[in-house]
């Protein structure tokens, strides 16, 4: 980033930072993409509360940024398992915040298995968490109750403009992938599992590019919603896998499990929007088949009689060439950060919440008279 790129953004979050100023500081740990951009977004995190640790997102840290950060702050490996048991969980956070008033941010989930505990044991106070994304939403809403206040941003007209892009990427890198292998998108049937704002973009976006389109989804609506827009709707999703030879999964859950993969086509394609962990189960996959590096980014899978190949381990595709959204992720980011105010006044109750339409309004505005020039 240019030296007077990074200083407009220091700008903007130290304006939107001064716009939703909280009346006092909680402790906070931080869940982020480590990207080349984020240190400016840790900044204005720790300007806003008292940071006393962040996780990088595996698969997803800029070497740069992370040691851009390190100077200043406390860079922990994340992992699942970290908060997967709740002993675990409040072992770390009693050694980095005990007796203290805590604010969780996250991207994914990651603190909602052992949320009801941490909020029940922790020694100090759960102010509450601020989710980013649709699989993490998805999370915290499959809990029986929610503990503590749960601010999501994953729904947001503010991100709309990031999913848009973030579809637009996908698509980008999984046909840089295909052709560095000189292979190509047409001509190759595509089927898109899930069709929510990621996978909807991803959907039209391929459609744009001449590639015929079919789409399987759980949710009914979701299938008349793509009926509606011309696309082909999978009744049966193992028949929709064996015709396709590329499939993009854009669910945040487990989207292909181990049986799944016997009935892609020879030569078919796998790529995902999120980690593999949360969208691909490789673990049920038979044991026959054995796995071969035929490229920087590209993993086969054969065995007898059958092959398939997968793009960046099953990780997210689009994080091979940085995912950039370019500066409309700092909308997202700068609700987050209007998040935060709204936590550490202390009078929301348990469950979902949301930034008031007023709020984003105002940091639309902000937004605009930075970088609308």
């Amino acid at each position: 980033m240019e030296t007077f790129e990074r200083a407009r953004l220091d700008a903007y979050f130290a304006r939107i930072a001064a716009q939703f100023a909280p009346g006092e500081q909680t402790a906070s740990f931080l869940i982020t993409h480590l990207l080349a951009e984020r240190p400016a977004f840790v900044r204005a995190v720790a300007a806003m509360t008292r940071l006393t640790a962040v996780l990088p997102k595996p698969k997803s840290v800029h070497p740069a940024a992370k040691r851009e950060v390190e100077q200043t702050h406390m860079v922990d490996t994340l992992t699942r398992e970290m908060f997967a048991q709740a002993d675990d969980a409040l072992d770390y956070l009693e050694s980095r915040a005990a007796d203290q008033t805590v604010t969780l941010l996250d991207v994914g989930g990651y603190f909602a298995p052992s949320l009801a505990d941490v909020h029940n044991r922790f020694t100090g106070r759960l102010a509450g968490v601020i989710e980013d994304t649709e699989n993490g939403h998805h999370r915290y809403e499959d809990l029986d109750k929610l503990p503590c206040p749960v601010i999501s941003v994953a729904r947001s007209p503010l991100k709309n403009p990031e999913d848009f892009l973030v579809g637009q990427s996908v698509v980008f890198s999984t046909e840089a992938v295909m052709r560095d292998r000189g292979d190509i998108l047409h001509g190759r049937p595509a089927l898109v599992i899930g069709f929510g704002k990621l996978g909807s973009s991803i959907a039209r976006l391929l459609h744009a590019k001449g590639v015929h389109v079919t789409v399987f989804d759980i949710d009914p609506v979701r299938r008349t919603q793509a009926l509606s827009q011309g696309f082909t709707v999978a009744r049966d999703r193992e028949a929709a896998l064996t015709g396709a030879g590329l499939v993009l999964c854009a669910t945040g859950a487990v989207s292909l499990c181990g049986e799944d993969f016997s009935h892609l086509r020879n030569g078919a394609y796998v790529a995902t929007v999120t980690s593999s962990e949360d969208e691909l189960d490789l673990a049920g996959l038979p044991d026959v088949y054995t796995r071969t590096q035929v490229g920087d980014h590209v993993t086969r899978y054969q065995t007898t009689g059958h092959y398939f190949y997968l793009a960046n381990g099953g990780n997210a595709v689009n994080f091979i060439h940085g995912a950039s959204v370019g500066p409309f992720i700092f909308l997202v980011q700068a609700e987050i950060l209007a998040a935060i105010r709204m936590l550490t006044r202390g009078d929301l109750a348990p469950g979902f919440h949301e930034v008031p339409a007023p709020d984003r309004e105002a940091i639309a505005a902000t937004w605009l008279s930075y970088f609308n020039r």
